[in-house]
């Protein structure tokens, strides 16, 4: 459509500053809030086929804003709740400190994996899924979770040293 600068041109005078309002009221910052609602539009009008019903296009701005807020709330949440897992502890670690060297030989063996593997492996291991429940969670065959599980143990067991017999 030709005419979509005109259109967008009309919504940011119109509706930019209660868009601004409305983003500013979920985010309660403004720098992040305008950052928001530039994200919003766009992703609105990167879209081919935008109509020119300003109020249309206000409600799909609107609804743009509470995903993309709710998204990244989710994933700062992730975040903070796995962030300890890659992240190298602060202290300074002494001459017999083995706990500290384990934890770092695990985390970098864990990285070597693939992203499949090791997802499957934290189900497993740290969040005690089953493989039917491992397979739904990620949407794949149940003989594809035993696959990626048998292939992380061999690439562990390997990294580390050990036999795969105790690894399971």
């Amino acid at each position: 459509m030709a005419d979509w600068k005109s259109t967008f041109d009309e919504l940011v005078a119109v509706r930019g500053p209660a868009l601004r309002g409305y983003a500013y009221l979920l985010t309660g910052d403004a720098a992040t809030a305008a950052d928001l609602v530039q994200e919003a539009l766009l992703r609105v009008f990167g879209r081919l086929r935008v109509g020119s019903d300003i109020e249309q296009l206000e409600g799909y701005v609107r609804r743009v804003i509470l995903n993309l807020y709710v998204d990244d709330r989710r994933r700062a949440k992730k975040w903070r709740e796995t962030r300890h897992l890659l992240v190298e502890p602060d202290h300074q670690h002494g001459e017999g400190d083995d706990t500290w060297a384990t934890t770092h030989t695990v985390r970098h063996a864990l990285s070597d994996l693939s992203p499949k593997q090791r997802a499957c492996v934290v189900l497993r291991y740290y969040e005690d899924l089953t493989v039917p429940e491992i397979a739904d969670q990620l949407g794949c065959a149940e003989g594809t979770v035993k696959r990626h599980l048998a292939d992380a143990r061999s690439r562990l067991a390997a990294q580390l040293g050990v036999t795969e017999e105790s690894v399971q």
